[in-house]
């Protein structure tokens, strides 16, 4: 069975009805290219890591072009389809055509599943059940709070009460997964805790909690931080624990990024299984990986149970996948083995990443190593804990296999 992505284009901040206060887009400046595993090895810069990462589309696509690229994805195909994403740089409530591209979808009578939706470009409750009724089976939609002036005053929603009527019927008749960013002071506390009963009561599967993002080290590196200025921030010890309390009081899942899912045990769940640990390669050479400070600990602890005696090394930037040159140029080198291994999805060119890991005159090798080695909440929401886990077998016995044949 295979899974089709429908791109519908679109900018953020322009083809959803404006920024909602905090968004991670707000503020971008420039177009640097700051190198990634997609670049050319002679070449510093390519589409991904230039324009893909800022979602620089040019606007929405037309359906035409949509649906001229949804066959001709579909022609390629060598096995059934079984799920349809509906995703794009916009959001797709505010696509233009969006009622006709859900009857067009809707003919392949294939599950469909909105990716991301604020719900801000529905104004109409009879969409709801236009959406149910052509397959629509699972939504990503962001509810910020049930407070309908909150949302109106911080996601700068027209009609909050019809964005609210509609996630409510999407919980009575499809798998909702609701997602807030939560600000402290804003929508966090007793505004939380009702937030977490209205959704609870109308039986969403489940919610994602994302602390809101306001420096460089916490994944802003598109030139834009601060995002609100002054703003406070939660700690990640802070915000995993207030994950970690509501998972305990409603009988939904909550779940939380960067840290945790309760529920599951993740990231890094495997930690509470021995038996899968012994079950991974030991560490037969030396190499350091540098990653991001919240999954340093984690990784050190697996590595160390293998056998390994080298360093993980933590920048300040929290994210390992947002890791740049920046965060390289800032490792205290002398603590570094002759053979690194970087996040495979880091912004960093590889020559670049070599250059800067070898400035103090030792000729170091630089790899990259596996894309992923667990699964952060907005992937694990969907996933079993057994699911979770055989991604992270395979991710972490992937990193130890490139430490042993790569290793000194």
């Amino acid at each position: 069975m295979s899974h089709l992505t429908v791109d519908l284009g679109g900018r953020p901040g322009l083809d959803c009805r404006g920024f909602c206060s905090y968004c991670y887009f707000k503020h971008v400046r420039g177009t640097t290219a700051f190198g990634c595993r997609y670049c050319l090895p002679f070449k510093k810069g390519c589409d991904y890591c230039t324009r893909g990462v800022r979602e620089g589309y040019e606007g929405f696509k037309d359906l035409r072009t949509v649906a001229d690229e949804t066959l001709a994805n579909l022609q390629v195909m060598n096995e059934d389809l079984d799920r349809v994403t509906i995703s794009g740089g916009g959001d797709p409530s505010c696509y233009p055509e969006f009622h006709d591209l859900i009857e067009l979808l809707g003919s392949m009578e294939v599950p469909l599943h909105i990716g991301y939706t604020s719900g801000k470009g529905f104004d109409d409750p009879a969409i709801a059940d236009h959406l149910i009724d052509n397959g629509l089976s699972e939504v990503s939609f962001t509810i910020f709070a049930a407070d309908p002036g909150l949302r109106r005053d911080w996601m700068h929603d027209p009609t909050p009460e019809v964005s609210l009527s509609i996630l409510d019927r999407f919980c009575e008749e499809i798998d909702l997964y609701a997602a807030a960013v939560v600000i402290p002071g804003v929508n966090d506390g007793e505004v939380l805790e009702q937030t977490c009963a209205w959704l609870d009561e109308r039986g969403a599967k489940g919610l994602i909690l994302m602390r809101f993002a306001n420096r460089t080290e916490q994944g802003l590196i598109l030139g834009n931080a601060p995002i609100i200025e002054g703003q406070r921030i939660h700690t990640v010890d802070e915000f995993q624990n207030l994950v970690t309390d509501l998972n305990e009081r409603f009988s939904m899942k909550i779940s939380g990024t960067p840290l945790g899912d309760p529920t599951i045990g993740s990231p890094f769940a495997i930690l509470h299984e021995p038996d899968l640990l012994r079950k991974l390669p030991r560490v037969q050479r030396r190499a350091s990986v540098i990653t991001g400070s919240v999954a340093a600990p984690y990784i050190q602890r697996i590595l160390s149970i293998r056998g390994s005696i080298s360093r993980v090394v933590a920048v300040k930037k929290e994210i390992a996948c947002l890791i740049t040159a920046d965060d390289l140029a800032g490792v205290n080198l002398s603590k570094l083995e002759d053979v690194v291994i970087i996040p495979g999805r880091a912004f960093v060119h590889d020559a670049e990443a070599k250059e800067i890991l070898s400035a103090d005159g030792v000729d170091r090798e630089v790899l990259r190593g596996p894309e992923m080695l667990t699964a952060d909440a907005e992937t694990s929401m969907g996933m079993t804990r057994n699911e979770v886990l055989d991604k992270e077998m395979e991710g972490i016995a992937a990193l130890i296999n490139t430490i042993n044949r790569y290793g000194r």
